[in-house]
């Protein structure tokens, strides 16, 4: 399948774009694609894993001109009258979002959305709403094991137990896997209390994350945004949802705390923004991430659409609790980028049978 991938990367769908197949087999309807941040100028990305859903601010540009000349990039205002029937889209509607509310989507995404002009919607988690400055829990626990002195490693923490060795990057990687795969499943305060016992197992300092971002680069990388950068955001002319509170994985999570993650997010926010914040995105948003009973929950917390991360494109069903998008990453040719938003990729993969199956089919 990478050859076919690759195959389809660098040949097929080049050819395609330039023949303009992508454009005419475009249906009506909406097309949400979703960023995650723009990789800040002088910040050498080195790992897919950490740096993959982050793309070039050339990069980012060209696809923002792509789609204002081939299709109607709509704004968040335009989506959410939409969502409440109160007005129509326009033919081939292409709506811009972008998760998790790193710093670095004001220092160097907003100069090329605003010299673009192109509306965008950030979906940031409630973390945004504190002045403390921080990292997302996931990069910061990936940033302590690339850091810490080659030793076997093992911890245990409410029952749970995990080994590994920290050496070799596949190592390294292997181990933070685990790790994940642990945290995902923790609310806020169980993971803030796991990441304190491995920065102690791996004798760092408890201020690790703060004197990371020390470096002005660093902190554009991997801090989230704060209420002043919010605000710049909103004075701009963009608009702002939430990504839960501190960015677990929900449907891993027992339905009173998902309910506190979706449902406090927003409260936070609106108290820090003075507005109203009606988009919700899912963390992860693939289709382990959401079930049948996060689509309820987000419903019922009064937001009016909430996002996947996946089957976006074109001619997609467009359930208003379950809006599919199309992630783009860093490796993905402007070619595959409207192969994605043309709805053509999403198509062929359902020929081959690989389409991903929705959350509506899955037991809540």
């Amino acid at each position: 399948m990478r050859v076919v991938s690759s195959l389809l990367k660098r040949v097929v769908y080049p050819s395609l774009a330039r023949a303009g197949v992508f454009r005419r087999s475009a249906a009506n309807g909406l097309s949400i694609v979703t960023y995650h941040g723009v990789l800040p100028q002088g910040y050498r990305a080195s790992d897919p894993v950490l740096d993959g859903s982050l793309v070039t601010a050339a990069a980012f540009r060209r696809q923002l001109r792509l789609l204002r000349a081939r299709y109607n990039v709509i704004s968040p205002e335009t989506m959410l009258a939409w969502c409440e029937g109160k007005g129509e889209l326009p033919p081939r509607a292409v709506l811009v979002t972008c998760d998790d509310g790193l710093v670095n989507v004001v220092t160097d995404m907003l100069p090329i959305l605003q010299e673009e002009q192109v509306p965008c919607l950030f979906l940031v988690i409630g973390l945004s709403a504190n002045d403390t400055a921080c990292m997302l829990w996931y990069e910061e626990l990936y940033l302590m094991l690339e850091t810490a002195a080659e030793a076997p490693f093992s911890i245990e923490l409410d029952g749970v137990e995990v080994f590994g060795k920290i050496g070799e990057k596949w190592q390294r990687d292997t181990l933070y896997r685990d790790l994940r795969r642990i945290l995902v499943t923790c609310d806020k305060e169980t993971c803030n209390r796991f990441l304190n016992a491995v920065r102690a197992k791996l004798r760092l300092c408890d201020q690790f994350a703060f004197q990371r971002m020390a470096d002005p680069i660093a902190y554009r990388r991997f801090g989230l945004l704060g209420p002043s950068d919010l605000q710049k955001l909103l004075a701009a002319g963009m608009s702002i949802g939430a990504h839960t509170l501190s960015h677990p994985m929900l449907s891993q999570l027992p339905e009173d705390h998902a309910w506190f993650e979706i449902t406090e997010s927003r409260k936070r926010l609106e108290q820090t923004l003075g507005c109203p914040v009606w988009a919700f995105a899912f963390p992860f948003g693939g289709i382990d991430a959401v079930s049948a009973r996060e689509l309820r929950l987000a419903q019922r917390a009064g937001y009016k659409a909430a996002f996947l991360n996946f089957g976006g494109g074109f001619g997609a069903n467009l359930p208003r609790f379950a809006l599919p998008r199309v992630h783009v990453t860093g490796d993905m040719t402007l070619a595959e980028f409207e192969a994605h938003v043309s709805g053509f990729h999403r198509s062929l993969r359902k020929q081959l049978g690989r389409e991903e199956p929705s959350p509506l089919a899955k037991v809540a």
